[in-house]
């Protein structure tokens, strides 16, 4: 339970549609032509109408780097803060004010490297606060050196003979983190995205959906393996509550559990092999399957898409707030007379 459970935000709806052009920024958007950045703001822009809230109570925060531009190109509050702060700076906003939908904006760098102390907390915590995370495995805005993200070997102006250190998979570390929501979605499929941020914007504690992203410029291609035309029907499972994990250009190919972990199996024509092919739980508070959806990658595995764990557990405010109004009920200072008059006083004459 959080605050959208407590019904705090009921209050807080628009009494008049919004449209995305009513979330269209005056401001001229810098990023690169071609950058799957284009397609996330879109998205987004779709989905804040359709959260319904007013206007003034969403707030964006961003910290640095190409995604966090952010703030800049949706016509709402923000805050463009400093280097790997903004789940810091994001966390003070939502507890200062339960009434906001805080989104934070982020970047595989601005998170995951010099943030990642805040990134594991906010996480920990369970704020309610839906978080961004554009990973394009690649620092963009400062031309181009490896990231957290960046795959074995990359070849980049920081590493010209390879990286030699093991990334960061999103997923693993989330989950590893308590994480009570991860999703996973692509630029090249905005529809997509829309869908997998309204599941996010549901949820009642930290969201944290990674938005595989292109960068153009400085690791074009990075995902052509689960987003090229003859490759990714074959490299995307496509998870829906409820819904067997089956993928495959014929349909022909889903995910079962076998003693030492998950497998590929292949599936007949009439259906054979179905019954051993797993039905997507991503109420599930145990993470353990969530945790292999999450590590499942190409080659070997198709890479899975959509709202992956999205578990109930309490709010961080929920529980401050029903601390503070445990402490208000057992206190016998009710007012400012109430601690004047306490303790040893004196009548001076």
């Amino acid at each position: 339970m959080g605050i959208k459970a407590m019904g705090y935000n009921a209050m807080e709806r628009s009494n008049v549609p919004l449209t995305q052009q009513d979330f269209a920024s005056d401001q001229m958007v810098k990023w690169c032509p071609g950058c799957g950045d284009h397609a996330i703001l879109s998205a987004v822009a779709k989905v804040f109408p359709e959260i319904g809230y007013k206007k003034e109570r969403f707030c964006v925060v961003s910290g640095i780097g190409c995604s966090s531009r952010f703030p800049y190109y949706v016509n709402t509050y923000g805050f463009h803060s400093i280097h790997g702060r903004a789940n810091a700076v994001a966390t003070g906003v939502c507890i200062a004010n339960k009434h906001l939908s805080v989104w934070v904006a982020t970047g595989d760098g601005d998170s995951l490297a010099i943030g990642g102390n805040h990134f594991i907390h906010i996480i920990r915590r369970n704020l309610d606060i839906n978080i961004m995370l554009f990973n394009n495995k690649i620092y963009g805005l400062t031309k181009g050196q490896y990231s957290p993200t960046s795959d074995m070997g990359s070849v980049t102006k920081t590493s010209p003979y390879g990286t030699i250190e093991q990334p960061f998979l999103v997923g693993e570390l989330v989950i590893g983190a308590q994480g009570t929501f991860f999703a996973r979605a692509i630029d090249s499929n905005p529809k997509f995205i829309t869908e997998v941020m309204l599941e996010a914007a549901k949820h009642d504690g930290t969201s944290v959906v990674e938005l595989l992203q292109n960068c153009v410029i400085f690791n074009d291609g990075t995902h052509d393996m689960i987003t090229g035309k003859d490759t990714k029907d074959d490299y995307q499972l496509i998870l829906r509550h409820g819904e067997k994990m089956i993928f495959g250009k014929n349909k022909d190919k889903g995910i079962r559990m076998r003693r030492n972990g998950l497998e590929v199996v292949q599936v007949g024509p009439n259906g054979e092999g179905l019954d051993k092919v797993l039905v997507h739980d991503m109420y599930n508070p145990n993470p353990g399957v969530h945790l292999m959806l999450a590590k499942m990658f190409p080659p070997q595995f198709p890479i899975a898409l959509g709202v992956i764990r999205s578990a109930d557990f309490p709010t961080y405010e929920f529980l401050l707030q029903q601390q503070i109004d445990d402490c208000k009920a057992k206190s016998k200072i009710k007012c400012v007379d109430d601690l004047l008059n306490s303790g040893d006083t004196w009548e001076i004459e």
